[in-house]
């Protein structure tokens, strides 16, 4: 029972005690409009996308911020009147910013210069610094944002960095509550995950606690073009929170059965396609998690085997954060990612004399 004033409110209200009490138990929903040209209905497995931004920060990124700071806390690594200082892509870093706002934290956050200037305002909304780096740099480059984020912690007294890439509380949060919610959620009929990966975290312990229940379980890792994970060439790409140029601590490639590499155009198009069909607003990494799930789905019907499979793809975040990029047509065509308008000739004002001169 929670007593304000030392009055006592009825034990029927239904309440949460703090925002931080809200992470998690985001629900799954069926996709139905974007399969429609996947063939017969009767022959499609059932796909499911969990919706992530839905978390109080609208992401995924909320339920490691949480885990990884209450591990420092009991740890003593982070002390009260500490300031947090963390290299992310946006999402991490408004999860952390929430756990500290309650936790009366400072926030330094330091971003690579691709990403959404929305991402940056909202970072600072929440009462967090912001420290932009350019995004094609090496990450041992002493301008990278990892480097640039271990030398802020190394001058400012009481820091901390969480380290989503190599903090192993990343993927435990997934295995604790992610993966334990889809099997709740599908009572235990999933067949096949589908996430991205950027840190790995997600999908390293969504599959490792799904596989523990089903080992015939199919992992299907969603990689963008340029990272390394799919056995790319690591060069720079346009799509944000997925892929690495790199191999971090935390994620375990062996849970993954099989990696489908997306490109920028078709992960935009498809988080565009799933918002005007679904009404479901996503994200560019959730763009390409669905592009690798709609591949699934295609196949599972073509194999005609898709009948009483279960397909959950996990949408990582809302497109809240791209209207400037993903959802704004003028970026999208400069990037050559929508056809060019043709010019319109306007019927006033286009030479004719309309009067007497």
């Amino acid at each position: 029972m929670h007593l304000i004033d030392d009055a006592p409110f009825p034990a029927t209200m239904d309440y949460a005690d703090s925002i931080l009490d809200l992470v998690g138990d985001t629900p799954l929903v069926r996709l139905r409009r974007v399969t429609r040209d996947l063939g017969p209905i009767d022959r499609q497995p059932l796909l499911l996308a969990k919706l992530e931004m839905l978390n109080p920060g609208g992401s995924v990124k909320d339920r490691i911020a949480l885990r990884m700071i209450e591990a420092a806390e009991r740890e003593r690594r982070l002390l009260p009147g500490g300031t947090i200082v963390e290299p992310t892509s946006g999402n991490t870093g408004v999860g952390l910013a929430i756990v500290a706002a309650l936790k009366g934290y400072r926030c330094v956050f330091v971003m690579a210069d691709k990403q959404s200037e929305e991402k940056r305002a909202l970072l600072r909304a929440y009462g967090a610094d912001v420290v932009v780096c350019p995004t094609d740099v090496p990450p041992d480059s002493p301008d990278s944002y990892y480097r640039t984020s271990e030398r802020l912690v190394s001058e400012i007294p009481g820091a901390f960095m969480p380290g989503q890439y190599w903090n192993l509380e990343n993927p435990r949060a997934h295995e604790a509550t992610t993966g334990p919610e889809i099997w709740r959620q599908t009572g235990g009929r999933i067949t096949h995950l589908v996430a991205g990966a950027g840190t790995g975290g997600t999908i390293t312990g969504s599959a490792r606690y799904l596989r523990s229940r089903c080992p015939d379980l199919v992992v299907v890792g969603a990689d963008t073009e340029g990272s390394v994970y799919s056995g790319d060439t690591p060069r720079a790409y346009l799509t944000e929170g997925v892929g690495e140029d790199f191999i971090p601590d935390t994620i375990d490639l062996s849970v993954v059965d099989r990696w489908m590499r997306v490109s920028d155009g078709a992960a935009f198009q498809a988080a565009r396609a799933i918002t005007r069909t679904e009404g479901i607003l996503a994200g560019e990494s959730s763009g390409t998690a669905l592009v690798a799930a709609l591949t699934v789905v295609r196949e599972l019907v073509e194999s005609g085997g898709g009948a009483g499979k279960v397909v959950v793809v996990i949408l990582p975040d809302t497109g809240r954060n791209y209207l400037s990029k993903l959802y704004n047509d003028e970026w999208m065509r400069d990037h050559g990612m929508l056809e060019p308008v043709e010019p319109t000739r306007v019927a006033i004002g286009c030479g004719r004399k309309r009067g007497p001169a």
